[in-house]
Formats: structure tokens, sequence, C-alpha cells
């Protein structure tokens, strides 16, 4: 994924039920995460369309998964497992063996695919989050 699939990868996003798009999912900041994490995520096109996408990053010990998410029409034919597995071996080659992924309490669809896939649901922590200017959709 480059900077280039923005506009398509947030077309998708939008156009996808359960799944949230932020001012943390600017352009700008996209751009930031690309630049920070050189390699990492991916996107899924057939015939120039894009179908599939996923942003990959890690902080030097855990690698984090956000926005896996494939165009309604594609899915079931492997393409998030393929993605995911780009993002798991490209980690891997870097040293990083476990990896997390937030999934929005709503989304079954989303809660489903990653159960299937062998993720394990934490019940042994919680998510804190502070917003630091104040804005509700960072």
């Amino acid at each position: 994924m480059c900077i280039d699939d923005y506009d398509d990868v947030i077309s998708l996003m939008q156009r996808t039920p359960g799944v949230t798009f932020r001012d943390a999912d600017s352009r700008e900041s996209t751009s930031k995460y690309l630049e920070r994490n050189p390699g990492l995520s991916f996107v899924a096109r057939v015939r120039n369309e894009l179908i599939g996408c996923v942003m990959c990053g890690h902080d030097g010990r855990r690698g984090y998964l956000q926005h896996l998410v494939v165009a309604a029409d594609h899915r079931r034919k492997g393409v998030a497992s393929a993605l995911v597995e780009r993002c798991l071996s490209e980690l891997e080659e870097i040293g990083i063996v476990k990896t997390h992924i937030d999934v929005i309490k709503t989304n079954a669809a989303a809660r489903e695919y990653w159960e299937r896939q062998g993720w394990t649901l934490r019940t042994d922590i919680d998510r804190y989050s502070f917003v630091r200017n104040g804005t509700i959709n960072a």
C-alpha cells in the first residue's frame, strides 16, 4: 500500500458496514503511518479495482493490524487471509511474532472472521484511550 491508494482505500472503508472512519484516518495521518511502517501495509486489486486492504505497523515488539477490509463481493475467497498472511510474514522477517488487532465490539462479522482464523479474544486486558486535544473522532 502506498499513499496513492488512499482514495480507493477510504472509499472501500466508507462503504463497508462496521468499519469506522476517524480523523486519524486522514490522508496526512495515513501517509505518516505508511512512512513509519514501510512495506507492511497491503492492498488487493482485481482488474485495477481495489477490493481489499490492510494496514500494518509495529512498536518494535508487537505488530498491529488495522483496517482489514475486503469488498463484500470478494469475501470468502481468501483475500483477507492472503493480506493478513503477508503482514504477518513481513513482521516475522523483522523479528515480530505477536500481533494484535482491535475490533469494534458491534462488528460481528469482523469478530467472527478473527475467531475463525484462530485469533484469541483477550479477556485479561482492557484498552484505555486518551485524546489530548479533545477531538472526539480521533
